[in-house]
């Protein structure tokens, strides 16, 4: 099929995930009915094709809620497995029928009179309006020194690890203590193989609380409603790793403590690699404390919230942790553990170079009020902390959607002033 040189749309959305799609509906609503989303892959891909086989939602099924469409199982206390949520966008994008084209790159974005070239591996487009929906999770995250492991190890990043079975034999060290990594060393200790875990940065979360899960208490005390400019330091917590626990099996703790006593290693910081292991920081105590002090915090104020509302619930005793760690170790040695594999889960890193506006930090991301850049025309969604603490979950890209959509609208159906228009 052959196109003309350029194609015109009122708005272009680039990514097809969650965020995109909400956008596309909330266009829709609005008789926004020219706007085109660019998927480079197919709908849910990064459901469909990044995640392990046993991933399922930290947050319980009744925070689903894309706008239009609400969680529509019959299990909101439960959370959705890999393939639900999957088939969860899929009846949302039979809802919706955004004018979608999978498979479309775009390869770049830059300034036309009438708005933006927008550069696809289908045709070139012109746009009014331009929001970039792809996240911020581009590149994986692999620190320097890897070529210094000897090639008998087997490495990967936590986005292609699937299973246990697909990892060689011996031990495995997992790096980075962030959902994911949390997730995946358990995923490993529950079918038995002796995991190495060298801890980061994350916090950790309670499941239940008193009769509740935490999710629902924090969404009673509007905490996911909190603006990213009521917080202290906004640039901290845009970086800052999510608070670590699971959904699966019904949702519980994740307390690396008890699995240090069931026998998997817990160690401090990577500081540094050699052909021989790593070298550690000795900091595997300061790191337990600081996500137990998160735990206890979310308790404190969820206690706190009770007491305030006069809410009937059970009391549950004070947390005590369960292990302590006797020394820190400085180094892990491969051949010392037996270590067959190292699984790297220490993040991503966001790549926006193909936006060529001049709207990003000493860091490459971008500046924005609300999702609204500088450059007239041109939004973000979908991003960690865009407005509040909900605007990166299924919870909360909804409002951030309605606002972009708000926006776009009054942008369109604005008419030129008089000077513009060529009235005298």
């Amino acid at each position: 099929m052959s196109f003309p040189e350029h194609r015109r749309t009122d708005v272009a959305i680039i990514g097809g995930g969650q965020a995109g799609l909400s956008v596309s509906y909330c266009l829709k609503q609005r008789g926004i009915h020219d706007h085109v989303i660019f998927e480079r892959h197919r709908i849910g891909h990064s459901w469909r094709s990044e995640r392990w086989d046993s991933f399922c939602l930290v947050t319980p099924n009744f925070q689903c809620r894309l706008p239009g469409h609400p969680y529509d199982g019959d299990d909101p206390e439960g959370f959705m497995v890999k393939d639900e949520i999957v088939a969860y966008i899929e009846r949302y994008v039979a809802k919706v029928k955004p004018p979608i084209h999978e498979g479309v790159s775009v390869q770049s974005i830059e300034a036309h009179e009438d708005g933006f070239l927008v550069t696809t591996s289908e045709c070139t487009w012109i746009a009014a309006q331009v929001v970039m929906a792809i996240g911020g999770f581009h590149k994986p995250i692999v620190p320097p020194g890897t070529e210094n492991i000897p090639d008998s190890i087997f490495q990967i990043h936590s986005v292609a690890y699937r299973n246990p079975e697909q990892i060689p034999a011996g031990d495995i060290v997992v790096v980075g203590s962030g959902q994911s990594g949390c997730q995946i060393a358990e995923d490993l200790h529950l079918a038995g193989r002796k995991v190495h875990l060298c801890l980061g940065n994350a916090p950790r979360s309670p499941r239940q609380y008193r009769g509740k899960d935490v999710v629902a208490w924090l969404e009673d005390m509007r905490y996911y409603d909190t603006p990213i400019s009521a917080h202290p330091d906004p640039a901290m917590v845009r970086d800052s790793t999510n608070h670590y626990l699971t959904g699966r099996d019904g949702g519980r703790e994740i307390d690396l403590r008890r699995f240090a006593l069931e026998g998997m290693g817990l160690y401090g910081y990577v500081d540094g690699i050699d052909e021989a292991g790593f070298s550690l920081r000795p900091n595997l105590k300061e790191r337990l404390d600081a996500a137990d002090k998160s735990y206890v915090g979310i308790r404190k104020r969820i206690d706190e919230y009770i007491a305030a509302q006069g809410i009937d619930a059970p009391e549950e005793p004070v947390y005590e942790p369960c292990w302590q760690p006797e020394e820190e170790p400085q180094r892990l040695d491969f051949s010392t553990k037996d270590v067959g594999a190292i699984i790297w889960s220490i993040g991503f890193r966001s790549d926006f170079s193909f936006v060529k506006f001049p709207i990003f930090d000493e860091r490459g991301y971008p500046r924005y009020d609300r999702g609204v850049t500088e450059v007239p025309g041109l939004y973000f969604i979908g991003l960690p902390w865009l407005h509040t603490w909900g605007s990166g979950r299924f919870a909360g890209v909804g409002p951030d959607a309605e606002h972009l959509a708000d926006q776009i609208h009054q942008s369109l159906t604005r008419k030129p002033s008089p000077e513009l228009a060529g009235i005298v």
